[in-house]
């Protein structure tokens, strides 16, 4: 993001971007429990975001591990035995549809494993370190992966205690149950479900909340 500040906590429309996407959770009724993870050294801002915006889900703030993963199975462990599905979302995706996200959890009761997606719209090329084009995959068959991705938290926990015993790290959690051989289904939703990453989407994401998803549209 080229900023000294974590990219979470970037203003955005006068809260933190990390509000906007714990607010639109906690507003779900279909929303039990958040569990949010963070750095050590964030807990406590992280807290006072909690108490200061209202957000009475949000019961607990864990401190995150080294990498994403290990971050993702601290916050699995916490939830451990307290329910029974779970989705696991980027702190800086805060306009997934709720239609989309009530699609995504549907699909995996059924199926156990579910993801938000888009299909590709560029065409796409595998490229060597030298920078030659290798293939083209057919774009017909290429999907964007978002978040939130839905499982059920036992088959979920079960993929990451293999995952960390083997030695493995995956791109995402899909990834991860794909690997001990379950399927995981794809749930379309669209474009403006963006991960706010480069300094380019900070623009974008602001026109995204005043004419898509602010709260009054959601």
């Amino acid at each position: 993001m080229k900023t000294a500040e974590s990219k979470q906590y970037l203003q955005l429309n006068g809260k933190p971007i990390i509000v906007h996407t714990l607010a639109l959770f906690d507003r779900m009724p279909e929303v039990d429990t958040i569990v949010l993870v963070t750095g050590e050294q964030d807990v406590r801002r992280c807290e006072g975001y909690v108490k200061q915006y209202g957000l009475g889900k949000v019961k607990q703030v864990v401190v995150g591990g080294q990498e994403r993963q290990n971050s993702v199975h601290r916050g699995l462990k916490a939830l451990s035995g307290a329910v029974e599905w779970v989705m696991v979302h980027d702190g800086v995706r805060p306009f997934p549809a709720k239609e989309h996200i009530v699609a995504c959890w549907r699909k995996a009761m059924e199926t156990e494993a579910a993801v938000l997606a888009v299909p590709v719209k560029d065409t796409i090329k595998v490229v060597d370190l030298q920078g030659t084009i290798q293939s083209t995959p057919d774009r017909r068959s290429l999907w964007a992966i978002q978040t939130p991705q839905a499982f059920r938290l036992s088959l979920l926990l079960q993929a990451y205690e293999q995952a960390e015993k083997d030695g493995f790290v995956g791109t995402d959690d899909a990834m991860l149950v794909e690997r001990s051989g379950m399927s995981v289904q794809v749930v379309e939703a669209d474009y403006y479900n963006i991960k706010i990453t480069t300094p380019e989407d900070l623009p974008w994401a602001e026109w995204i909340i005043r004419n898509v998803r602010g709260e009054d549209k959601q």
